[in-house]
């Protein structure tokens, strides 16, 4: 390849989809871009091997040492395009087969910068081949980070500790778990250096306001193992890892656009989360050539706090699939999914009765609903649950009777979140075996309660009353699913003298 004049009618021929190369054509680069910087976009999946930087016409050409490297490197970045210097750049096959530049002007520091990257590449190998044989990293030589949320008020998800890591170096993996009630990750850099800046920048800072503290320390292991690409793990230089059974697939719009944060679109137009939003300037301190770390809205999900804002009302509805058509009903929604929001509206598709809209009160109970129903199993189904592009559920019109499918729940006294400042807020968990009950009159005993959920099909396994308040006590079931079954049919359940039973899912097991 060589550069003159008829180059332009090439980068034109590359914009169309190409066959695989290990030659990638990078598009759209800022104009005081390093030679350095190009390269480190490609050496987290491989050598590189060689780099055409034209920047008169914002465009570079970077050779990786194998196809397969390249593929990895394009299936990355092609849903998320990588920033360099706070530009996107967009990175896609190339005709080149190969780069021939040595007879090419202006080559010596590209020459350089790839001799440098390859010195430390090799050398930083055989560092992690010698800690290696031992199993143990030195604190700071590894590019795996433990990361603990605190006071985790929010739903934290795969995608929102993506987004926010990624601001420091290309993430490569992430395993999420839940470890002594606490919500953890291991995060897998590109790079030492990568782990260190975040590690730096990011401990004890709060994702959303006072709240999702970061705790970060380094991880004793060098590399991560992902085995399934789903919404607890992902490998995103394996696009071809299966989902795993019993786990929440990707839908297909997902599938498509695979671990793109923003998939859904942001029902938080204009908001950002504590760690420092443009609009105040914040940005990170000690990280040179870092500006302000600022979450994509679209991959939040967790209520906005910040001071004077109110939470636009956005994508509340729900689309929830896969139902039982012979089990459910509008009710029975309406209940589960008060769990985690004031539901407004249900409605049941008249012709499709698998498939049903959900309308809670704002868009943060949209999410909170959708992250911890989605994957669940109702009446032996698994819920598929995903943002509707309806922006409210429509009544049937008077005289057009949909035998009772939509049900208008505005103002049920039912509803768990309309006080503000519940103790409710803080009582939100993922549906689990173990059941949460309270409001139990004096006279009930724990064998009436056993008998009560025994009669909904559901075994019992544990009961405990509170040692100090007698009117709440916990019930461990035979599953989850039994759980989200008993609840949906005890929630409010008349107790007598007056009391009505609440029950929602415990964070405690008996």
């Amino acid at each position: 390849m060589k550069a003159n004049g008829n180059d332009s009618k090439k980068f034109k021929g590359d914009r169309s989809p190409c066959s695989p190369s290990r030659v990638l054509h990078i598009r759209k680069i800022p104009n005081d871009v390093t030679e350095s910087e190009i390269i480190s976009l490609g050496l987290p999946f491989g050598k590189v091997t060689n780099l055409l930087m034209l920047k008169g016409k914002s465009q570079a050409f970077l050779e990786m040492a194998s196809e397969e490297a390249a593929v990895s490197m394009v299936n990355y970045y092609t849903p998320i395009p990588p920033h360099v210097r706070s530009q996107p750049v967009y990175i896609q096959f190339s005709n080149h087969r190969e780069l021939k530049t040595d007879n090419l002007p202006n080559q010596a520091r590209a020459h350089a910068a790839l001799q440098a990257v390859n010195a430390v590449q090799s050398s930083g190998l055989t560092l992690a081949s010698v800690h290696g044989s031992e199993g143990l990293v030195l604190p700071g030589q590894s590019p795996v980070l433990r990361i603990i949320v605190e006071n985790l008020f929010y739903p934290v998800t795969l995608e929102v500790l993506h987004q926010i890591f990624s601001k420091f170096g290309t993430v490569l993996k992430i395993i999420t778990f839940t470890k002594n009630n606490q919500f953890q990750a291991l995060l897998q850099y590109a790079d030492p250096m990568n782990a260190h800046h975040a590690k730096v920048a990011l401990d004890g800072q709060n994702i959303y306001n006072a709240c999702c503290t970061l705790r970060i320390e380094y991880s004793k292991l060098t590399s991560l193992n992902v085995k399934y690409n789903n919404d607890k793990s992902r490998d995103f230089t394996r696009l071809d890892l299966p989902t795993g059974d019993g786990q929440p697939s990707l839908d297909t719009t997902m599938a498509a656009a695979f671990g793109a944060p923003g998939i859904m679109s942001s029902p938080y137009a204009g908001f950002a989360p504590a760690i420092g939003f443009p609009q105040a300037g914040l940005s990170i301190p000690g990280v040179p050539g870092l500006g302000p770390l600022a979450l994509t809205t679209s991959a939040i999900t967790g209520r906005m706090a910040i001071p004077g804002m109110t939470v636009i009302p956005g994508h509340s509805v729900l689309l929830v699939s896969n139902l039982n058509p012979d089990a459910i009903l509008p009710h029975g929604l309406f209940i589960l999914f008060g769990v985690y929001g004031d539901v407004q509206r249900v409605k049941i598709l008249f012709n499709k009765k698998e498939i049903a809209l959900v309308q809670m009160a704002d868009a943060t109970q949209a999410q909170l609903a959708m992250s911890h129903l989605n994957g669940q199993r109702l009446h032996g189904r698994v819920l598929r649950i995903t943002l509707s592009k309806h922006q409210s559920v429509q009544l049937p019109r008077e005289g057009h009777e949909d035998q009772g499918l939509t049900k208008d729940y505005t103002n049920s006294p039912l509803h768990r979140f309309k006080k503000p400042g519940s103790k409710n807020f803080q009582n939100i968990f993922p549906p689990s075996a173990t059941l949460h009950l309270s409001n139990i009159p004096p006279l009930v005993t724990d064998e009436d309660l056993k008998i009560l959920f025994a009669s909904t099909g559901c075994t019992v396994k544990g009961f405990k009353f509170f040692q100090k308040d007698r009117k709440m006590a916990l019930i461990q079931l035979g599953s989850v699913e039994e759980a989200i079954l008993a609840l949906i049919e005890l929630h409010n359940h008349d107790l007598g003298e007056n009391h009505h039973l609440r029950v929602s899912f415990s964070k405690s097991m008996i």
